[in-house]
């Protein structure tokens, strides 16, 4: 099932067509929903896209 594999900062930032940097924002801000594994950040795709579809992007919109 790939849909169900975790996704590195790089993969969702290319998912989402942004740059990493709004990635590592959006996690600052705590507002995308990701899990710290060690001293790495993963993503659902499924979660991540739910967030987008709530417009919670838009409310995390990077200066």
């Amino acid at each position: 099932m790939m849909d169900d594999k975790w996704l590195s900062v790089d993969e969702i930032a290319d998912h989402l067509g942004v740059k990493r940097d709004t990635i590592y924002k959006w996690i600052n801000r705590k507002q995308l929903p990701g899990h710290k594994v060690g001293r790495l950040w993963k993503f659902r795709k499924k979660e991540v896209d739910d967030w987008i579809l709530k417009g919670k992007a838009k409310s995390a919109t990077v200066d």
